[in-house]
């Protein structure tokens, strides 16, 4: 999430909204990625594949908002869904429909995320305390 945002849009103050923004945008933390592994190498109960995503997936909007306000940068300028289809070619159609994926088996389990919500993930990912 970093170097997009680095080297992004955001970083030219045109930073927003991919299509429609309305579809859903599953997303974690890297320090609840390697908590989760941990957790699951010392849980016998856990077998097999793990949802790796944090609790409270986002919509494309809501993420795009929570990345403008880590970043003090504007969250405003939307990529309208064509341009994606026509750049992106099948990973723009992927882009535009997300998945709203829950991390079940974590949270059964008893997995508590350290960055359970996009906005406070964002800015331990940017330096920026809660205020």
């Amino acid at each position: 999430m970093q170097r997009f945002a680095r080297h992004g849009r955001f970083r030219f103050y045109l930073g927003g909204p991919v299509g429609s923004g309305n579809q859903w945008f599953s997303w974690i933390h890297r320090d609840d990625i390697i908590g989760i592994i941990k957790f699951a190498l010392k849980k016998d109960l856990i077998a097999g594949p793990i949802n790796m995503t944090a609790p409270d997936p986002a919509t494309n909007k809501e993420f795009s908002s929570a990345l403008g306000r880590a970043l003090h940068k504007p969250s405003w300028l939307r990529v309208p869904g064509f341009v994606v289809k026509l750049t992106l070619g099948e990973l723009g159609n992927i882009l535009l429909t997300g998945q709203r994926v829950l991390p079940e088996k974590a949270l059964l389990a008893g997995y508590k995320f350290k960055y359970p919500d996009v906005d406070s993930a964002l800015r331990a990912i940017f330096g920026k305390k809660k205020e």
